[in-house]
């Protein structure tokens, strides 16, 4: 058994159609439990995303890294201090108490956590909410959508390696979260909810980040730097289309410089006024400030927080760059500078209380006052980027599990995979900034609202990493108590401090979060019904024998493409098709276009094939697996591959056919029918698919190792339920014959079919579940991307056949 689970057939795709002549064939190697399992299981192994790469890339990716995810964290010393002492110091311990707070937050949160754990519980080289919970997925079937099929974990980046102690822990785990329809439920809503968290913190950062740095010209009044701030904002996100590859490498020399002079700065205040604040690394000060200040300061912690916003930045953007370059850039560049910084303005408080309203600009020295201003601007530019990229990272990865309305996802990079621009979103945000920026017009008032959705976010990853190392990693239990309790003890009494001022503009965040749920979790709960619905009112295996037999449908030349996301069988659209037009292309492909919660399907592994009785009608299942990071190919470029692969399908399929002496096998073993020809539409071979085993594992030492050209012939099976009957067997067309038909059906054109789904409420339903299904996700069915559009079908070639769904 060994070559069904590690090995795969070697056999050449670049060999013509007649190409079988004098191969070596081990019949072993070709055997399958489901007529998917030879598509999958024959194809080599290649690199994922999580591969090594050379020192080259590793020191380009670190080099635009810092020009993409450190914006956001690193502009924080332009408001922090002014965030945390709103009221003024009121005791000059208080600073070594707030510097102290801000070196350990840095350190546990964003080094620790984030840099050297959570990095590590990335899918495939994707980060983010959404990258987590399609780990999950793959590890335990928690998805609410019923597609997993035993062939999508033959993909190369399906798998990952992980220690194989625990497992006892883990597989108990595992069987209660795919028992249980509310903890499914829970997961999903946990994941949805994270990602409203990160897209309501792109709409914030930026608006934040630029308002601190248009701050620094003194002579401008509010109005005039909230409209510089605007006017900014609104060039940053119509530069957007240019990709993060090309805005990364505009501004990483912006942000290299930002981490020099704000650590330039930080060093020249230390040593001039005061570098006794070093003593803020002793964390006795903590307690002290703690029990000096008692509820006010529990208050102020809101303002603290602030210094370690876009740490979940550097996850959302992984899938832009690697865990290497982060580690790297974050450690030996980012940490000292940040410290560095926040050590030199304690400095010059401790010896200018009153200056903490503008702190970061006051202490800078006079001659580099406005070299230090338009970096800082070029800094918030890029902090707003870092949290606009990590926006339409996550979007396009819940976008492809089906939870997220159709938009426009635009792969800005041939270098970095994971680097994404969706349209759509861009504008949303861009009129969103203006308006938040417009409404606020202070940093103050900003902090209170930003500060909840960076906590929350933070909150949702440490649950969800906690899931991963008790189901994937399986690891030690004192070593998840441990990560778990530290982490979540020290985010829950930062969260509990910015609800305080829920009302002061905490609210903002929680209510674009509430939006944005509600708007993903009906878009999904259709979606799952519509796909149940479809399940439950597929074609049966009769109407297909019935339709091969009608002869008033007429075949025509090509090939046709009918389209749904049912991976089990045939829609119930495609009878409603036939009998408004009674014509059927002369090769019939079912093309399920499905979604596997990996990041990247290499090419090799996209297409499946199964053949659908009878086989003379040249109908065919075809499910083609996308990962959230892959792009759809061009039309002309899609029909090549599929039409290559179905060819290959054909190749093998005869090819098993023939593999098998049926005189040797009527003289060693009955073999029903269904049991070497599995027909996904025949119900009755679902209750064989355990003899087929047993027969093949018969025939495994009977097959001639060679195989001539000459021979190639196929067995018709007799269609007899009875378990004794016995093969007979009849000449069909060859492969090469079967090949040369579907490559003339090619060059007669390939036509597109998309049903024009209509799904409405039954009579019967709830108000509740009416407004649901017809009236809300019917107003983001039609204000979003339509189908075709996402998949690149040809307009000229495309023909929309109506239903209605009644769920």
């Amino acid at each position: 058994m060994a070559e069904e689970e590690g090995h795969q057939p070697e056999i050449n795709s670049d060999e013509d159609s007649g190409g079988l002549k004098d191969r070596k064939v081990s019949w072993a190697k070709l055997r399958r439990v489901d007529s998917l399992n030879l598509e999958a299981g024959r194809l080599s192994f290649k690199p994922s995303h999580r591969s090594q790469v050379s020192w080259k890339t590793l020191d380009s990716n670190r080099k635009v890294s810092l020009g993409v995810i450190y914006g956001d964290i690193g502009t924080s010393p332009l408001y922090v201090f002014s965030s945390t002492f709103t009221d003024g110091i009121h005791h000059n311990d208080d600073i070594l108490g707030v510097l102290s707070l801000i070196i350990y937050t840095l350190i546990l949160v964003p080094m620790v956590k984030y840099v050297f754990i959570v990095l590590w519980a990335n899918d495939n080289g994707d980060g983010g909410t959404f990258a987590l919970y399609s780990l999950i997925c793959r590890y335990a079937k928690v998805s609410l959508i019923p597609n997993d099929q035993p062939e999508d974990r033959q993909l190369s980046n399906y798998r990952l390696d992980t220690p194989s102690n625990q497992l006892r822990r883990a597989q108990k785990i595992k069987e209660k979260l795919e028992n249980s329809k509310t903890a499914k439920i829970m997961l999903f809503l946990v994941a949805i909810l994270g990602t409203s968290m990160v897209i309501g913190d792109g709409v914030l950062t930026p608006c934040i980040s630029v308002l601190s740095a248009v701050g620094g010209i003194k002579p401008l009044n509010k109005d005039a730097v909230v409209l510089i701030s605007i006017a900014i904002l609104i060039i940053l996100f119509c530069v957007q289309r240019f990709g993060t590859d090309k805005v990364g490498y505009t501004f990483a020399p912006a942000i290299c410089l930002w981490f020099i002079f704000i650590s330039g700065i930080g060093l020249y205040n230390l040593f001039k006024h005061d570098p006794s604040v070093l003593r803020a690394f002793y964390p006795k000060y903590i307690i002290d400030y703690f029990k000096r200040n008692g509820k006010k300061g529990w208050v102020s912690l809101g303002g603290v927080v602030l210094c370690i916003t876009g740490a979940e930045a550097m996850f959302a953007d992984l899938g832009h760059f690697n865990v290497r370059s982060i580690q790297i850039s974050f450690s030996g560049l980012v940490f000292p500078a940040l410290v560095t910084a926040y050590c030199g303005q304690a400095a010059y408080l401790s010896k200018f209380p009153d200056h903490v309203a503008e702190t970061f600009y006051d202490s800078i020295p006079g001659p580099l006052y406005w070299p230090t201003f338009v970096v800082a601007n070029a800094a918030a530019i890029i902090a707003s980027q870092a949290m606009i990229s990590g926006t339409f990272a996550i979007v396009s990865q819940s976008l492809s599990l089906g939870s997220f309305p159709r938009v426009k996802v635009v792969h800005t990079s041939a270098k970095h995979e994971g680097q994404v621009y969706i349209p759509e979103i861009n504008y949303a945000l861009m009129v969103a900034c203006v308006i938040v920026t417009y409404g606020f017009k202070t940093t103050e008032k900003l902090g209170h609202a930003y500060g909840i959705a960076v906590v929350a976010v933070m909150v949702i990853t440490t649950c969800l990493v906690t899931l991963i190392m008790l189901v994937i990693w399986k690891t030690k239990i004192w070593w998840i108590a441990s990560f778990f309790v530290i982490f979540i003890c020290v985010e829950i009494i930062y969260f509990t401090s910015v609800l305080y001022k829920f009302t002061q503009g905490g609210y903002l965040p929680l209510a674009l979060s509430f939006v944005l749920v509600v708007m993903m979790a009906v878009w999904h709960y259709v979606h799952q019904r519509r796909y149940m619905f479809e399940l439950n009112n597929k074609v049966s295996s009769d109407y297909i024998r019935d339709l091969a037999k009608n002869k008033d449908i007429n075949r025509i030349p090509g090939i046709g493409l009918l389209y749904s996301e049912l991976v089990q069988g045939i829609p119930p659209v495609f009878p409603h098709f036939v009998s408004n037009i009674p014509s059927i292309h002369s090769v019939m492909v079912f093309v399920s276009v499905k979604s596997i919660p990996i990041s990247k399907v290499i090419a090799e592994e996209r297409f499946l094939f199964r053949q659908v009785e009878p086989r003379d009608y040249r109908m065919f299942r075809c499910v083609v697996r996308y990962g959230y990071n892959d792009k759809i190919e061009e039309p002309k470029e899609f029909e090549r591959q599929l039409v290559e692969n179905l060819k290959e399908f054909i190749r093998h399929e005869n090819f098993i056919l023939e593999g098998r002496s049926t005189e040797q096998v009527q003289e060693t073993v009955n073999v029903p029918h269904s049991g070497l020809l599995k027909n996904e539409n025949d119900d009755k071979a679902r209750k064989s698919s355990s003899s087929a085993v047993h027969v093949e594992e018969a025939l495994e030492h009977q097959i001639p190792s060679r195989i001539s050209s000459s021979s190639i012939r196929s067995i018709n099976i007799s269609k007899s339920t009875n378990s004794s009957s016995r093969i007979a067997p009849v000449p069909l067309r060859g492969a090469e014959e079967e090949m040369q038909f579907v490559q003339k059906a090619t060059e007669h054109g390939v036509y597109y079919f998309i049903g024009e789904t209509e799904v409405v409420a039954k009579q019967d339903s709830s108000l509740i579940k009416k407004f649901v299904v017809n009236y809300a996700y019917s107003f983001l069915r039609k204000n979003f991307r339509e189908g075709e559009k996402t998949l690149a079908i040809p307009r000229t070639r495309l023909l929309r056949v109506g239903i209605t769904y009644e769920i």
